[in-house]
């Protein structure tokens, strides 16, 4: 468990972090990162618990992270400030991984980890409006500086728009009643603050559906954080460019926190585990040979003992692949890293 208060570039930050599933994440990337020179890629840094542990398991390897979250930035810049040019911390949304290397000279990496959903800091900060637990902002922004709000979907969305995001995003059975009372309760006031919409969504669901599945309300909000960052979007674009980005032998890591993540994951990388030829086909072509392979059986969830020492591990679930080939008519270097 990391402890962590400062006052980094002028943010204050106090909160209690422990990443999730760090040694299962270290074991898996292990083989990919025993060259010296290796580069392993954080794209969602938050506050670096995950690039510290990555940087003291492979002290010969280079870390590139990315995040979109300036807060986020400037608190792990300030604590991995120590590891000096190993080190590379990059403003920028993980589906921008391509343009992020190529700035920094980079062709292909040997370890990318994707820790999705929302990071320590952001849930423990109440102006960032993401916990429905706490009366706060509804603003839900990773990157506060750009881009509209909850309270903006909220007070402009109509009620087909609403509905859509509720039922696609959150997978909320109710979607239509909320989005209902949402567009009727904004003609008297707009929605600004957590409080009043969580009530809102208590009085609009059946008293049945309230009693069982935890606060009623925490369907809407993922849902809400989802729009307003385009998560899904994003994921769907870099999956792919990330694997993409590997050498051979290279590995890719995720942490998904809901079911829509996790099936985004197994969607976009499963093609590549498959011969490229129709299934009875008595010999596969070189250029139509798997470029991957899982490393994971499934979906991996947390164990007992790491939901006991972090409760934010209990929906987690983890696949991994290795890269095992390289495109066709694609030049791989060896070692994978500068060239």
């Amino acid at each position: 468990m990391f402890q962590f208060s400062t006052r980094a570039e002028g943010l204050a930050v106090d909160v209690t972090h422990t990443p999730v599933l760090t040694e299962r994440v270290v074991e898996l990337l292990t083989p990919a990162m025993q060259a010296p020179g290796a580069i392993v890629v954080d794209t969602t840094v938050g506050l670096g618990g995950h690039s510290l542990a990555l940087l003291e398991a492979f002290p010969r390897a280079r870390l590139i992270g990315l995040d979109r979250d300036p807060r986020a930035l400037a608190y792990s810049r300030h604590r991995l400030a120590d590891l000096g040019t190993r080190v590379d911390l990059v403003h920028m949304v993980y589906d921008q991984l391509p343009d992020a290397l190529s700035g920094l000279g980079v062709a292909e990496v040997n370890g990318i980890l994707f820790d999705l959903g929302v990071s320590s800091m952001q849930l423990d900060m109440d102006e960032r409006g993401f916990a429905y637990s706490r009366d706060a902002p509804l603003d839900m922004r990773m990157d506060q500086e750009r881009g509209p709000t909850a309270a903006d979907v909220l007070n402009t969305y109509d009620v087909d728009s609403l509905t859509r995001i509720l039922r696609n995003y959150g997978e909320e059975r109710f979607a239509r009643r909320i989005a209902q009372a949402v567009v009727s309760a904004r003609q008297t006031a707009p929605f600004t603050t957590s409080a009043r919409l969580v009530d809102l969504i208590r009085d609009a669901i059946p008293a049945a559906a309230r009693r069982t599945g935890g606060n009623p309300a925490k369907r809407t909000f993922q849902a809400l954080r989802i729009e307003v960052n385009t998560e899904l979007d994003v994921l769907e674009r870099a999956l792919p460019a990330a694997f993409d980005a590997l050498a051979v032998g290279g590995r890719l890591v995720v942490l998904s926190y809901h079911s829509l993540e996790d099936r985004l994951v197994k969607r976009s990388l499963g093609p590549r585990a498959v011969p490229a030829v129709p299934p009875d086909m008595p010999v596969i072509p070189d250029e139509a040979r798997p470029t991957l392979r899982w490393l994971t059986r499934g979906a991996e969830p947390a164990s007992d003992q790491e939901i006991e020492r972090n409760a934010r591990a209990g929906s987690v679930r983890l696949r991994a692949v290795e890269r095992v080939a390289a495109e066709p008519g694609r030049a791989q270097n060896p070692t994978g890293g500068v060239r």
